[in-house]
């Protein structure tokens, strides 16, 4: 039996989604998969394992069924004839080689999260079959950077679900500030955003802070009746990272509709981030440098008062800058990271 062999997998691990993919020498994507976090701070490291390992199992599920000539079904329950099951279930089951795999995985910010990481992507890459000559396992956002500049100096600033700041300079020096998690850190994400709002909604029940549309539009969101049970969701099971990062939606559109306090949680959510990008940039000497500023993340991709707050203040401190107004992905940060690591003429 040959085993199928793929120039590129790479694969973007974020705190909300995982997506993996497929490519060719020239970067197109020949098949991807999508899967939950990958963030094993937030999830828990089994829990993680299992989104990485289904990604990819997904991704490597429509290679086969491309390979195979078969269209791969929209979901489980779309009905295939037998004979294109088996045909897809055979392909998906064979091994399949890779020269270059590139793992960006949230969470990657010690040595203890290196260790931890690179055994949930080797136990992914076994589960699924899947062998490459050369691994690369980075944080999500030095992947994605590191593909976005081909190298040369740039910030990049993230505000997903989490949030944390990456730089490089000329002379390949970086720097990172924030990403801290949750819990101490993640100042100017959808998590922080969401957080501000249930602060906000307290506050105003106390009688500390004043009226916003914010607890009407919390309490119907999460099906509560009052404040006092909004506490109670707050530490209740139900309560998660990924459920309060959803609620920054909910700002942006009080925002939207004229509310001040909302206003006030997103300006202070983009002057918390230009604070990161302030101290990268301080760290790597680049202030008076031409270079390039990416922008990606939930947050900083849909909500346009933190997004355009942002770019004025970061073009007001550092000139030469040039904000990326292209709304990529990270994962084609990091699908270009992987073409610049494949051997030449692969």
């Amino acid at each position: 039996m040959m085993t199928a062999r793929v120039p590129l997998l790479a694969v973007d691990g974020g705190g909300t989604k995982c997506l993996a993919v497929f490519a060719d020498i020239e970067g197109r994507m020949l098949a991807s998969g999508k899967a939950g976090s990958c963030n094993y701070q937030g999830t828990g490291r089994e829990a993680a394992a299992l989104e990485l390992t289904r990604a990819i199992r997904e991704a490597k599920r429509r290679l086969a069924a491309s390979a195979t000539g078969c269209k791969p079904p929209a979901s489980e329950a779309e009905s295939a004839s037998l004979e294109q099951k088996e045909k897809v279930n055979t392909a998906e089951d064979e091994p399949l080689h890779v020269t270059c795999a590139v793992f960006g995985v949230a969470g990657l910010d010690t040595e203890y999260d290196r260790q931890v990481i690179e055994g949930m992507v080797r136990e992914a890459l076994a589960q699924t079959q899947v062998t490459a000559d050369r691994i690369v396992v980075e944080n999500d956002g030095v992947a994605a950077l590191l593909g976005a500049t081909g190298g040369a100096p740039g910030i990049l600033i993230i505000a997903g679900t989490g949030s944390i700041v990456y730089g490089i300079n000329a002379q390949g020096q970086s720097a990172r500030a924030g990403g801290w998690g949750h819990r101490v850190g993640d100042e100017g994400s959808g998590y922080w955003i969401g957080k501000q709002a249930i602060h906000a909604a307290l506050r105003g029940f106390d009688g500390r802070g004043g009226h916003t549309a914010l607890t009407g539009k919390l309490l119907l969101h999460l099906g509560l009746r009052n404040e006092e049970e909004l506490f109670n969701w707050v530490y209740s099971a139900e309560y998660s990272v990924d459920k309060t990062a959803e609620l920054a939606r909910l700002v942006t559109v009080a925002e939207r509709e004229g509310d001040e306090t909302a206003r006030l949680i997103l300006e202070t959510a983009a002057d918390e981030l230009l604070l990161g990008a302030r101290s990268v940039l301080n760290k790597l000497g680049m202030a008076a440098a031409p270079f390039t500023v990416i922008l990606q993340g939930g947050v900083l991709q849909n909500n346009l008062l933190v997004r355009n707050r942002l770019a004025d203040a970061f073009r007001s401190v550092s000139p030469l800058s040039q904000i990326d107004e292209a709304k990529k992905e990270p994962i084609y940060g990091v699908i270009a990271q992987g073409l610049r690591l494949l051997p030449h003429g692969n």
